[in-house]
């Protein structure tokens, strides 16, 4: 037997050329990504604390020169597992249209379908959105964003975020984003059991329900900020 035949690097890209190889990147880093989606959520939802300072303590602690470290390690897999997730997905719609360049004219699951339609193009707005939303509220390049007491490391995100969403494009734009990302998640969630070849007639339709729950809680959870905050539920 050959070195190169054992070689672990050899045969780990071989694995990625096959389209089964390009399916699990997607599902490990898609399943990556839920956690942070859904972390994320939760530490949103500290807004509607009865203490407003609740999630102001939150961001300090993030903004901690102690948790730097850990955070910025936990940013680099995310982005990591996002250039991985849309390199994956672009070149495995690239080569399943080259190897099928006429699609199929009956639609047998016609929600699964759709979505599935717009996962190339909602991939790619909700990335787009991640840019203008780190750009919003994390960094300022969009509305200049108040600190306590001056305080870069202990943000007011309180206030932050409801003169942010008071706008009514921004909070269109996120709302839009939220569905579009639910969308995403939905077929992302149940279609990657099925590229890793875990399908039977018994268990998928139960996937498909258990990711539309889960997919519509955080398209919910995530417009609800801005829709309480357009309406006045929250309010400075």
């Amino acid at each position: 037997m050959s070195a190169i035949a054992i070689n672990p690097i050899y045969r780990a890209v071989r694995f990625y050329e096959a389209p089964i190889g390009k399916k699990v990147v997607m599902a490990v880093t898609g399943v990556m990504l839920v956690g942070y989606v859904i972390g994320h959520l939760l530490g949103n939802l500290q807004i509607y604390s009865a203490n407003p300072e609740q999630i102001n303590r939150y961001a300090a602690f993030l903004h901690n020169p102690a948790s730097a470290i850990p955070l910025w390690a936990i940013r680099g897999v995310l982005l990591l597992a996002v250039v991985l997730h849309v390199t994956a997905s672009v070149q495995l719609w690239l080569q399943n249209r080259a190897a099928r360049p006429i699609g199929y004219v009956k639609k047998d699951d016609v929600p699964a379908s759709y979505a599935a339609r717009t996962m190339l193009w909602s991939g790619p707005i909700v990335g787009a959105f991640i840019v203008f939303h780190v750009l919003h509220l994390t960094v300022g390049a969009v509305l200049p964003l108040e600190d306590i007491n001056g305080n870069p490391n202990t943000p007011n995100v309180y206030e932050n975020v409801i003169l942010g969403f008071q706008n009514p494009w921004v909070s269109g734009f996120y709302i839009l984003a939220m569905i579009l990302l639910c969308m995403h998640l939905y077929h992302g969630m149940w279609s990657m059991f099925q590229s890793v070849g875990i399908s039977h007639p018994r268990y998928t339709p139960k996937l498909k329900t258990g990711a539309a729950i889960l997919a519509i809680l955080i398209a919910i959870g995530n417009c609800s900020i801005p829709i309480a905050v357009m309406t006045g539920l929250l309010h400075l």
